[in-house]
C-alpha cells in the first residue's frame, strides 16, 4: 500500500483497491466534521478508482463512505483485531437512529477490510443519507458510530468523483466546497428528484417457504414497484402480494399471500456439492415464450460466484430474464439456492472476447436461512436422500412456485441484474 496518510488513509486505499492491485493517494481533500479522505487511483494503471472518505472510532473501527468511477456508494469498515477470509460472507446487523435493521452481507476484501456495497437507489442509503447514528453488530461485538454531518457527506464526495473526471486528480484541490451555478455530474443519493419515469412490466418467480403464504424471491425483482405486486402459480388468477422485507446486499425478498398452503418448498439441510444435479423453475420471458414455468437441468459448476463469492452457486442450468428468485433444486426435490442472476454477456465479450456458455448463479440456502431466521419466518429443511426424475421434481414445483409481477420504474430496469 502506498498511501501518503497513515492508518485512515491506509484503509481508504484498500477499500477499492482489488486484490491485484494496490491504490495511492488522497489527491486533493475531503474534510468536513469528523471526515477526511480525498481521491484515489489505481497504483498499477494510475487511472482514477474512487473517492472516500472516512473516520476512526474509540471501538477501534475505521469506518468511510467510497463512491466509485462509476457512480457506485459503498461503506467500508476495518479493525485491526479481525481475522477475515476475503471472499467469504461477513454478515453484518446495521440499524440507523433505532429503526428497523439492516441485516447485510459485507465482502472482505483483505484480512481486516469489508466493504459492503450500498446502492444509490437502496433503501440503506437512504437511512445512512438522514441518520445521526448507527450501530453496527458482528461476530457477537456491538459498535457504535455517531453520522456527523453525513448528509453533507454524500453530495462533497459526488462532487469529488464529478471534479476527477473533468479535470483529473492532477487538479485536485478541496473537494468539499460545492459547486454554486451547476449541479455536480454524478448524482448524490439526495440529489433533486428527476422527471416522472416510464412504468413497464417487471416480472420474476418466487416460491412459498410457509404454510402462512411467505415467499421468496430476489429484492431485484420487486425493486422499483409502483402499486401492487402481483403474484400467482401456473394458471391461478393472480393475489395481491404484501412485501415483509428485503436484503439488497444478498439480493432477497420476502413477500405474503394472504391464505394457508399446504404444499411449500423445502430447504436442503446438506450443503451441495459441485457436480450435483439441479434444476431451475422459473418464469422466463412469461407470455412471450409460454404462459407456464419452465424447466432446465444442470449441475453446480463452482460453490462460489464472481471474484470467489461464497454467497453464490455458479449454475449450468439455463436461466433467462423471469427466472430470478425462482427455486434452484437438487436431485430430491429440495431447495438448494434461489436462482439470482446470469453472467452479462456483453461485458464479459467486451473483457475477454469470448462468449460465456451457462454461466448462471444462486443463492446458497446459507444466505437464504440467515434471511428468513432475521424475518422470523418458520421453514422446512429436509434430509430426503431419494432422487426423483425431473417430471416429478417439476410437478411438485407447480404447486410452490410463483409468477411475481409489478409495474416498474423504467430507471429501475437499467440496475435490475441480468436475469430478471
Amino acid at each position: 500500500m502506498k498511501c501518503r496518510a497513515a492508518a485512515i488513509a491506509a484503509l481508504l486505499c484498500t477499500i477499492f483497491a482489488s486484490s491485484n492491485a494496490d491504490a495511492r493517494g488522497p489527491y486533493g481533500s475531503i474534510s468536513i466534521g469528523n471526515w477526511q479522505g480525498g481521491a484515489y487511483t489505481n497504483d498499477q494503471t494510475g487511472s482514477f478508482s474512487h473517492c472516500a472518505a472516512g473516520a476512526r472510532y474509540a471501538s477501534g473501527v475505521y469506518f468511510m463512505v467510497t463512491i466509485d468511477g462509476n457512480g457506485g456508494w459503498g461503506l467500508g469498515f476495518m479493525h485491526e483485531q479481525w481475522t477475515l477470509t476475503p471472499g467469504q460472507a461477513f454478515p453484518l446487523t446495521l440499524t440507523f437512529d433505532g429503526q428497523q435493521p439492516f441485516n447485510v452481507h459485507g465482502i472482505p476484501i483483505g484480512d481486516k477490510v469489508v466493504r459492503v456495497p450500498m446502492p444509490s437507489n437502496s433503501a440503506l442509503i437512504a437511512q445512512f443519507r438522514k441518520a445521526k447514528g448507527m450501530t453496527a453488530y458482528t461476530q457477537g461485538q456491538l459498535f457504535q458510530f455517531s453520522l456527523d454531518q453525513t448528509g453533507q457527506l454524500l453530495p462533497i464526495l459526488a462532487n469529488c468523483v464529478a471534479k476527477v473526471r473533468q479535470s483529473g486528480v492532477a487538479s485536485a484541490g478541496d473537494f468539499s466546497v460545492l459547486p454554486a451555478a451547476k449541479a455536480v455530474a454524478v448524482a448524490a443519493p439526495d440529489s433533486a428528484p428527476a422527471k416522472p419515469d416510464r412504468l413497464f412490466d417487471q416480472k420474476g418467480t418466487g416460491f412459498l417457504v410457509s404454510t402462512n403464504g411467505h415467499l421468496v424471491t430476489n429484492a431485484h425483482v420487486v425493486q422499483g414497484c409502483v402499486g401492487d405486486i402481483q403474484g400467482n402459480p401456473s394458471g391461478e388468477a393472480p393475489a395481491k402480494l404484501r412485501l415483509v422485507s428485503s436484503d439488497e446486499t444478498n439480493d432477497l425478498a420476502l413477500l405474503q399471500v394472504t391464505g394457508s398452503f399446504k404444499d411449500i418448498a423445502k430447504i436442503r439441510d446438506k450443503a451441495i456439492q459441485s457436480g450435483d444435479t439441479v434444476v431451475a423453475i422459473g418464469y422466463p420471458f412469461h407470455g412471450l415464450l409460454t404462459s407456464d414455468f419452465t424447466v432446465t437441468t444442470g449441475i453446480v459448476s463452482s460453490l462460489s460466484g464472481i471474484l470467489n463469492d461464497t454467497r453464490f452457486l455458479q449454475i449450468s442450468a439455463a436461466v433467462q430474464p423471469g427466472n430470478s428468485g425462482g427455486p434452484l433444486l437438487a436431485s430430491s426435490g429440495d431447495v438448494v439456492g434461489v436462482v439470482a442472476a446470469k453472467l452479462n454477456a456483453i461485458k464479459f465479450v467486451r473483457a475477454t472476447g469470448n462468449i460465456p456458455e451457462n454461466i448462471n448463479f444462486a443463492i446458497k440456502t446459507g444466505a437464504l436461512r440467515d434471511f428468513l431466521d432475521n424475518s422470523v419466518v418458520p421453514y422446512q429443511i429436509s434430509d430426503a436422500k431419494d432422487e426423483l426424475k425431473t417430471a416429478d421434481i417439476a410437478r411438485n414445483a407447480r404447486a410452490f412456485t410463483f409468477l411475481i409481477s409489478c409495474k416498474a420504474k423504467a430507471r429501475e430496469k437499467e440496475t435490475a441484474k441480468n436475469s430478471g
